[in-house]
């Protein structure tokens, strides 16, 4: 903002017929701004900025001077011919308008925007508006974030928010307002603030895409100046130029192995594909890479798919490689016969020796009948055929090592979870995957770069496929960086030893790196898109931090999350208040001070209250602390363990007429009456699963697990606790932010809460001092 506030103040008395100008990003319209002017009648002219970028807000010039933010709005709204209806008609409604104001600005479009239409529902339940009896400003500003929001329909036709839907019905209808969506979407803004296609006015080149581009599939940008999400762009870039993509007739794929839960790399991968697809106006296929029955289970298949509904992918078509079976023991005799594969019973051991040493394989020039022969062995699923162990003839000189004759079939006589006993011979994943691309018409294969040697024998493959099985379409690959983290370890094979060996309860632990672990921790699944599109498709390998994730989810809890009181058990001290009520009194304030629609909760004031015992440690005789929700108090006496020192008793009294400015301690206190119902708390912290920040290759991982994960601590908190939900999100005042795990009632009245603590970006956490479970 360019002006004072003093000189912004100044402005708003400014006559109505002032001409302005209000220039903007045309992919972030201010649907709000120029409703607001349209519907006031005030002369204002909408231009989109072609200079602009992402990081542009709104801005209003009215006279040389330029408002930003809210101030756009206010300003509009003063200015107006029916200021009193769209400002408010006395002081209370104004006041009342720009604290909607506020909270319109902390109306985001990720996560956070399901709970906060839920909590407008219910305030809008018994009004027509959310201040008085006209539409104002407040409505307006609200209404434009939903407008601007590529989410809003989502929630909108979810059912769970029909006063909502009915009020944004309303100002949508409203001839001015109508008007004022139709002319921004004329100058080039998307409707429901969806991102620009390739090609779209405004966007890049049909092919490239910004890494803010892509941000802007997982969190659309919000109008009138906010910002939505408010991760910083990482640099990660989307400008890779697919080979040979064409618009319309990109098809990608997302192939799960159902022998785990999805982990956040697989959300990457997964998240890619669609951002691909859907630039190029494409079609997504999620396909089931089940072809080693012994580690597949219909467990991960149940979880896999409510991982990806989870992370609200968009599938054309849902397959499985086992569709193919019949197509693949075609494929298979056919290769045979041509002579690219052939039957080896060299011993597990020392085949892999001879790979590395580069030597072929005494079986290696058997006959093509001799190995039909055995192949039908194997399909017969004999001891015979169990030997044998069907093989690639590409190349044992190769200096690639995965093009040294790889295994393409191989018998298995487990019972598989989608085709039972059928089958006794099934092929590898590099031996299906090239088949099965291109029978599904795949265009483009996107993968890891730890793959990137076996993109030359994927070619081969595919070629030597076209030569017996004609008419099957070239696959392009592109690699993309793996998503690494510190302290973290995302092979399946060693999450499985994780979960199997107990040292986590399932594989949905919030300790685990999986979807359902980090969303079961506290992640907010915008958080968890914006985080991986910030990071494009580079090729550059890199180790994240955490930090960085869990700060991103901060944005999005902190402005909507409601507040609560938590005291710890161990060691709280009783204060008593000698001028305090001499019966307990309820009032009612805020869950959220900024935030309206999170409600209000009951506050029971006493003249004895219990204080945390790291907070009675610090004070002194005669010092005066704030007492949040209340107000000041001044500490008059301090009783003390002689032999350890803690804090046993305090006395004071109240200073309430005192400056909470000056105070350098704000303490939070419930009341010790049994009026004040309090509730049993489980407050549940984690650290790393592994010590070292960067595993290496020839690192035995078992001996970096960190032996203590978990650590506790039980507390008391306020009664309005008592009607939290599973998942919901709540920050415990000078605590942090909580997830609920297991709410009130569940396992009985007498079990705690349990709440487990979500990181916010800073080291400091819990496990400085909580302690590990008995």
């Amino acid at each position: 903002m360019r002006c004072s506030a003093r000189a912004q103040a100044h402005s708003v008395r400014r006559p109505s017929s002032m001409a302005a100008a209000l220039t903007f990003w045309d992919r972030s319209p201010p649907y709000a701004a120029l409703a607001v002017a349209r519907l006031g009648e005030v002369p204002v002219s909408a231009v989109p900025d072609p200079k602009a970028t992402k990081e542009t807000v709104p801005t209003l010039s009215v006279a040389g001077e330029t408002f930003t933010g809210s101030m756009i709005l206010k300003y509009l709204a003063r200015a107006s011919k029916t200021r009193d209806e769209l400002y408010g008609s006395d002081a209370l409604a104004s006041c009342q308008v720009d604290q909607w104001l506020e909270t319109a600005a902390g109306i985001v479009s990720g996560a956070a925007l399901e709970s906060q239409c839920v909590a407008l529902n219910d305030y809008l339940t018994l009004r027509t508006f959310l201040v008085g009896y006209n539409l104002t400003v407040a409505d307006l500003a609200v209404w434009g974030q939903l407008q601007g929001s590529p989410l809003w329909k989502k929630v909108r036709s979810s059912g769970r928010v029909p006063h909502l839907a009915r009020w944004f019905t309303f100002c949508s209808e409203v001839p001015q307002v109508k008007a004022a969506v139709d002319e921004l979407e004329a100058l080039g803004g998307k409707k429901g603030g969806a991102p620009s296609g390739p090609g779209s006015a405004g966007s890049k080149a049909a092919g490239t895409v910004s890494g803010a581009d892509a941000k802007k599939a997982g969190v659309g940008a919000v109008s009138d100046g906010s910002v939505a999400g408010g991760a910083a762009d990482s640099g990660g870039s989307f400008d890779i130029g697919l080979p040979g993509a064409e618009e319309g007739k990109v098809v990608t794929r997302f192939p799960p192995e159902p022998s785990g839960y999805l982990h956040i790399g697989h959300a990457k991968a997964a998240l890619l594909n669609q951002y691909f697809a859907d630039m190029y106006k494409g079609k997504l296929l999620v396909r089931f890479d089940d072809t080693n029955p012994s580690k597949e289970k219909d467990e991960f298949v149940e979880n896999i798919l409510k991982d990806i509904s989870d992370l609200g992918l968009r599938y054309d078509r849902l397959t499985y490689t086992s569709d193919y079976f019949p197509q693949l023991l075609e494929l298979g005799e056919k290769m045979i016969r041509a002579g690219y594969m052939y039957a080896d019973d060299t011993p597990v051991e020392q085949m892999r020796d001879e790979r590395l040493k580069s030597i072929e394989s005494a079986c290696r020039n058997r006959t093509v009948e001799e190995n039909l022969r055995l192949w039908e062995e194997m399909k017969a699923g004999t001891e015979v055929g169990l030997a044998n162990a069907m093989r690639f003839k590409i190349d044992m000189k190769s200096v690639n090592g995965t093009m040294r004759d790889p295994v393409a079939f191989r018998c298995n006589l487990a019972h598989h979870w989608r085709t039972g006993h059928k089958y006794k011979l099934y092929p590898t994943y590099d031996c299906a995957c090239p088949f099965v691309d291109a029978v599904e018409g795949v265009t483009h294969a996107l993968r890891t770069s730890e793959y990137r040697d076996r993109e030359e024998q994927y070619y081969w493959i595919l070629a030597a496929y076209q030569k017996v099985w004609p008419g099957l379409p070239h696959v392009h690959i592109w690699d993309y960086s793996r998503l690494n983290f510190v302290n973290t370890v995302l092979s399946k094979r060693k999450l499985t030893w994780f979960v199997e060996t107990g040292r986590v309860e399932s594989w949905n632990d919030p300790r685990m790196p999986t979807v359902q672990g980090i969303l079961r921790r506290g992640m907010r699944i915008e958080a968890l898109k914006e985080f991986i599109l910030s990071q494009g498709a580079s090729k550059n390998i890199t180790f994240q931090e955490w930090d960085k994730i869990w700060t991103i989810n901060k944005k999005l809890i902190d402005p909507v999350c409601p507040r609560h009181t938590a005291i710890e058990v161990d060691g709280k001290v009783l204060l008593t208040l000698e001028d305090g009520p001499a019966e307990p009194e309820v009032v009612v304030v805020p869950r959220h001070k900024k935030y309206p629609p999170a409600g209000k909760k009951a506050l029971t004031r006493a003249n004895q209250i219990w204080l945390e015992q790291v907070d009675a440690f610090t004070l002194a005789e005669g010092e005066e602390v704030t007492l949040m929700d209340w107000g000041n108090a001044i500490i008059k006496g301090i009783k003390k363990d002689p032999s350890t020192g803690a804090v046993t008793a305090l006395s004071g009294k109240l200073n309430l007429d005192g400056d909470v400015k000056k105070t350098r301690l704000k303490l939070t206190w419930l009341a010790a009456v049994p009026q004040c119902e309090v509730v049993p708390l489980q407050l549940v912290d984690f650290d790393y699963l592994i010590t070292k920040k960067k595993v290496e290759e020839d690192d035995n991982f078992v001996d970096l697990v960190n032996p203590t994960t978990r650590f506790e601590k039980i507390a008391v908190g306020d009664p309005n606790m008592r009607t939290l939900q599973k998942g919901d999100v709540l920050q415990l005042e000078r605590k942090g932010y909580y997830i609920v795990d297991e709410p009130h009632g569940v396992k009985g009245a007498s079990r705690p809460i349990v709440l487990f603590c979500i990181p916010d970006g800073r080291a400091k956490n819990m496990t400085k001092t909580a302690v590990p479970p008995s």
